[in-house]
């Protein structure tokens, strides 16, 4: 290792968004963390599962954006995405605690992101 790095610019967000998500390893720790039941862990480790849904939240979030600005204006799942994720912002902007009701919380927005992600992805209900 050389000690030197690269700092990538990239303000629109392109290289974000041509990664996949790792879903499903992600969708397993929502489950777990919210199937605990008076787990007994050390704060730092709660800190530890809250830093990685943190960031995975965002990393979806991220994807819920891009696809909502997509959408056409008459689509109103996009609209309604774009409340979701103003929503998801603010509850990812609260600092981290090391509590079990901390990760919990942050286990249920990424549920609820990838809720709001599959339905954007869905074809539009057809016009009756």
């Amino acid at each position: 290792m050389s000690g030197t790095h690269t700092v990538l610019y990239d303000p629109r967000g392109l290289i974000e968004a041509e990664l996949p998500l790792d879903r499903a390893p992600h969708e397993a720790l929502v489950t777990a963390v919210l199937a605990w039941d008076e787990p007994d862990l050390a704060p730092c480790d709660y800190e530890q599962i809250a830093l990685q849904l943190t960031g995975h939240a965002r990393a979806v979030a991220a994807d819920v954006r891009r696809l909502a600005a997509a959408r056409p204006k008459s689509d109103g799942r996009g609209a309604l995405a774009e409340v979701v994720v103003r929503e998801a912002d603010g509850r990812l902007s609260a600092p981290l605690e090391g509590t079990v009701r901390c990760v919990q919380n942050r286990a249920r927005l990424v549920r609820s992101l990838y809720t709001r992600l599959d339905r954007l992805t869905e074809p539009a209900p057809a016009a009756t």
